[in-house]
């Protein structure tokens, strides 16, 4: 599977190698592949995708994993329509600089709530750097409940995976203080 990623030297930026896995869309075998790898790591019925690449290969498990309920997309500032209230802002540090991502408290309350009345999120990304990323959702996800029906409800973080781990800037550390960690292909 390694064989079908793209690596491109400084970009987005000098010092950066990136680690392209749009090949994978170029291939419906392996994309098949990928995402059963995908399914297989993932617990919870809830799934954090943050945009764009985490969308396309989560969104087959609606599909392709009976367990897996929904998606809750993690986008970029001005991508998600909200009622006051809604959005959520996560502020990331990632190996390059700061980002703002944001997602709607209503796209977790729409998921499956387990029966220890909690909702078990998986966050499911494309690549794991350094982790910045992952943690700022992580956080934001379990610092605030969620009201279903007039009751409030935590979120609980089952697991982290990512298709690729780039290991020596040692991401997987970082989260494991939050959840465990999966990755499917180490670089």
């Amino acid at each position: 599977m390694k064989d079908t990623l793209k690596f491109y030297n400084d970009f987005p930026k000098p010092g950066i190698v990136f680690v392209d896995i749009i090949p994978f869309l170029q291939d419906k075998r392996k994309f098949a592949r990928l995402v059963d790898e995908i399914g297989a790591c993932v617990t919870a019925p809830n799934i954090a995708a943050p945009e764009a690449r985490g969308f396309l290969f989560t969104a087959p498990l609606l599909l392709a994993k009976p367990e897996v309920k929904n998606i809750i997309p993690i986008r970029k500032s001005g991508k998600l329509p909200f009622n006051e209230g809604d959005l959520r802002e996560v502020a990331v540090v990632k190996e390059y600089g700061t980002d703002k991502l944001f997602y709607r408290v209503s796209d977790i309350a729409a998921g499956e709530l387990s029966a220890d009345g909690a909702f078990h999120i998986s966050i499911v990304d494309d690549v794991l750097a350094t982790g910045g990323t992952a943690e700022g959702i992580a956080e934001s996800l379990c610092r605030g409940k969620v009201a279903v029906d007039g009751e409030e409800h935590p979120v609980i973080i089952d697991e982290f995976v990512f298709l690729v781990g780039l290991d020596d800037l040692r991401g997987a550390e970082r989260l494991e203080k939050i959840a465990p960690v999966k990755v499917l292909m180490h670089i």
